[in-house]
């Protein structure tokens, strides 16, 4: 497979590593739009949200509660944070691997697209 974010996964591609566990890994987005922006991936290839089964939905949850977790950790939790996924080519999905953004560290815009 050919996906960037397996590749992290498997530590072939390095990255800056804030969490990690059997289930999710988060790192720094390479690209950021804010001071903080990261990425929580989970460690199993699925593509997009729409791909989500019913064995894997409780992940959505479990990356929602790394991302605060990671919210507090780097000081953004007390004034507020965006969390992003992006699903396919319109929803702006770059990289076919499910992922959440936690973005924050600045005031963000009301806008969204």
């Amino acid at each position: 497979m050919d996906c960037i974010f397996c590749k992290i996964a498997a530590g072939e591609i390095p990255s800056d590593i804030l969490y990690r566990d059997d289930v999710v890994i988060a790192f720094r987005d390479i690209n950021p739009v804010a001071p903080t922006h990261l990425l929580i991936i989970p460690v199993k290839h699925i593509p997009a949200v729409t791909d989500l089964s019913g064995e894997d939905t409780s992940i959505i949850g479990y990356m929602v509660n790394v991302a605060n977790q990671l919210a507090k950790s780097e000081h953004v939790a007390a004034d507020g944070y965006r969390l992003v996924i992006n699903c396919g080519q319109y929803g702006g999905q770059l990289v076919p691997h499910l992922h959440m953004h936690l973005i924050g560290g600045r005031k963000l815009t009301n806008t969204i697209g």
